[in-house]
Order: C-alpha cells, then sequence, then structure tokens
C-alpha cells in the first residue's frame, strides 16, 4: 500500500506501486488533524450551549506535584479552555490518603456538572490506582480505562460508552489519512493495557486482521514486516528498523523516548520506537515523534468529555 498525494491534496491509497529509489514516506501530522479535530469540537460545544445552556464539564485530578504530571494536566485544562469545555481542577496533596481520593471521585461521579473525570497518573504510591480507576463511574470515563468499557471492547456487538484516548487517536489518523483498515493485515508491537491492548481491539472492529507483537515473540521483524499497518507502542527507542517495514505500509509511532543528544540545549531529543529515517525511505505513510499521535490524544480526551456531555445534556 503506498500513501500519495494529488494535486488538491487528497490522499490517494495505491496498490502494488513499486517504490522509487528517492521515496520518501508521506508524513501524517498529527497536529493538524488535532487541530482540525479540536476546530470541530468547539463548533459542537458553542451549538451545545446555544441550545442547552450548557458546557461540558471535565474533572481533572492530580495528586502531588510531579512536574511532568503538572505539564500534562496544565496542557489538557488549556485544550479545555480553547474547545469552550469548562475544566474543574482537583489538586490534592501528595499525602492525601486513598478513602479522601476516592470519596473526591465519588463526589464528581454525582455532580451533574462534571461529564467526565480524568485522574492524573502515576499516583502515589501508597494509592492503588487501579482501585481509584475502577470507582470512576462508567459514564464519566473519559480515559476508557474502566473494565466495563474495556470489556464491552473486546466483546463482538458491544459498544463501550468511551474508547481509550490514545488508541482512539491512533485509528483516527489512519482514518483521517485515507488509509483503508478494513481486511489489511496489522501488527502491533507491545501489549500494554494503555494502548497496545485496546488498539489490537479497535482494529478487529474495524476488520483488520491482527497480530500482536511483544517482548516474548520470536522473529518480530519477519512478523512486522508482513503489515500493511503497523501501530508501535512497545517503549523502546527506534526498535523497529526500515528493514522490517513493508514497502508502502502505513506506520503510527506512539512510542516517546528520550535519548541522549549533545546538540540540544536540553541534553536530550525525543524519537519514537520506529527509526523514522530509515522508515521514511520505505514506509506509505508515518507519523513523526513527536507531533504524530501526541497531540491526537488530548484531542480524543476532549471529544470524549463532549460525546459524554452530550448523552446527558440532550435528554435534560
Amino acid at each position: 500500500m503506498i500513501c500519495a498525494i494529488n494535486q488538491v491534496g487528497e490522499i490517494l491509497v495505491i496498490t502494488d506501486m513499486a517504490l522509487p529509489v528517492d521515496h520518501k514516506a508521506n508524513i501524517i501530522d498529527g497536529k493538524v488533524i488535532a487541530q482540525t479535530i479540536r476546530s470541530e469540537i468547539a463548533s459542537e460545544v458553542s451549538n451545545l450551549v446555544e441550545k442547552y445552556g450548557k458546557a461540558p464539564g471535565l474533572a481533572v485530578v492530580i495528586v502531588g506535584n510531579r512536574k511532568d504530571s503538572q505539564s500534562y494536566v496544565n496542557m489538557k485544562r488549556k485544550a479545555c479552555a480553547e474547545v469552550g469545555i469548562k475544566s474543574i481542577d482537583i489538586d490534592l496533596p501528595e499525602e492525601v490518603p486513598q478513602a479522601e481520593l476516592i470519596a473526591k471521585v465519588h463526589e464528581l461521579n454525582a455532580d451533574p456538572n462534571v461529564h467526565g473525570i480524568l485522574v492524573q497518573l502515576p499516583l502515589p504510591k501508597h494509592i492503588n490506582e487501579e482501585k481509584v480507576l475502577t470507582e470512576i463511574s462508567i459514564e464519566k470515563d473519559v480515559d476508557g480505562f474502566h473494565p466495563l468499557n474495556i470489556g464491552k471492547l473486546a466483546m463482538k456487538g458491544r459498544d463501550p460508552l468511551f474508547l481509550p484516548c490514545t488508541p482512539k487517536g491512533c485509528i483516527e489518523l489512519l482514518k483521517r489519512s485515507g488509509i483503508t483498515i478494513k481486511g489489511k493485515r496489522a501488527v502491533v508491537v507491545g501489549r500494554s493495557n494503555i494502548v497496545g491492548l485496546p488498539v489490537s481491539l479497535l482494529l478487529l472492529k474495524e476488520d483488520a486482521t491482527v497480530t500482536v507483537v511483544h517482548s516474548r515473540t520470536a522473529d518480530p521483524e519477519n512478523i512486522i514486516c508482513e503489515a500493511d499497518i503497523v501501530i508501535a507502542a512497545a517503549g523502546q527507542a527506534m526498535m523497529i528498523k526500515g528493514s522490517w517495514i513493508k514497502p508502502g505500509a502505513a506506520v503510527i509511532d506512539v512510542g516517546t523516548n528520550a535519548v541522549d543528544d549533545c546538540s540540544r540545549k536540553s541534553g536530550y531529543r525525543l524519537v519514537g520506537d520506529v527509526d523514522f529515517v530509515e522508515a521514511c525511505k520505505v514506509a506509505g505513510c508515518i507519523t513523526p515523534v513527536p507531533g504524530g499521535v501526541g497531540p491526537m490524544t488530548v484531542a480524543m480526551l476532549l471529544k470524549n468529555t463532549l460525546d459524554g456531555a452530550k448523552r446527558v445534556i440532550a435528554t435534560l
């Protein structure tokens, strides 16, 4: 499968096409696609407010003062403001008892102005993350990790209320880039609960033939090289080489890994699980790192919050 762009900017999928010597993959710009989705969300939120006088509400709960968590939360809160979603900020101290955190979750479950609840991970070691996440109402589980949502995702003919944000973003990138999923061979590299497992289930729902490659898989290279679609989510910097990629394949790189780089002021740079430079010479389409999947994760969180609000507000 080869991706090409015609003169009016449309992405075409062409099969059985030999790659030219100077072939370069089409770069799937997650920032641009995510911004388009945010604009669509902002329009829907505006219509919701105009019709019902009520905006979607997202409760963002953060425990402690981890700089990375604070940065992620601030980004999510800013994104909410940009599209008109009300951000309800819950900041709790590092030493907060688990029972108190769960009580706060229950309070948010009962709050009619809250349509989505996000508990920023990781939590302090004295708190059982699984226990806390399970207490979030399935109707407000905008992260899509409640066991009932994941269970429905795994069952044929069932639809979860919410899909996990990063996996949902991967599928959206493929669809909005004109990549056919139905009937294609897809390989997911990684089997985490956050990305690998749910994205493999989503690909199955889209009628792909799916193989999951993980740390105990023998000869991963031979499996990956047969894939029309590769979703890389192993957390291993540049482990997937260009020679592992089927000519013309679509590559979605979820990995975000810091590697030493003395030329940068920070002393490091971010790379994906795929060797981007090598893969560009072979793949049909590929996401960069950063600027690929990352912006889509936040966009899907906003979309889930909007969908949760529409289910409730429209019935009032």
